[in-house]
């Protein structure tokens, strides 16, 4: 089988899918002046789009990696929206790590690999 990339530069591709499974580059929100919560909702927003675009969705998720900046101040907050927008029943592998990120404004960041629907 083929591996196939889309989203493609010269650095990196958003997604790669091979064999049966789909892999994310790392995801981050899109205000990096927002809190916790809202750069969550748009890292998840994120991932479900890229996800769609896979041929795939959340009830897929094998296993996400989760970055933040600051565990101590951001894993419960981080946690609430996840635990919102999860399916119950579907939860995949998990790690959550802290890690000085790309950018000082970003909180979170997230790697998915999913299986292909």
């Amino acid at each position: 089988m083929a591996i196939q990339r889309q989203l493609t530069n010269e650095r990196m591709s958003q997604i790669v899918a091979h064999n049966g499974t789909v892999y994310l580059a790392g995801q981050v929100g899109n205000d990096m002046n927002a809190g916790i919560e809202q750069q969550t909702r748009e890292t998840l927003g994120n991932i479900e789009r890229l996800l769609d675009l896979a041929g795939t969705d959340k009830t897929r998720l094998l296993s996400v990696t989760i970055y933040l900046k600051d565990i101590d101040a951001d894993f419960q907050g981080m946690n609430a929206v996840w635990d919102k927008w999860l399916p119950k029943g579907v939860a995949p592998a998990r790690a959550t790590v802290q890690s000085k990120l790309c950018e000082p404004e970003i909180l979170v960041e997230m790697s998915v690999v999913a299986a292909l629907s």
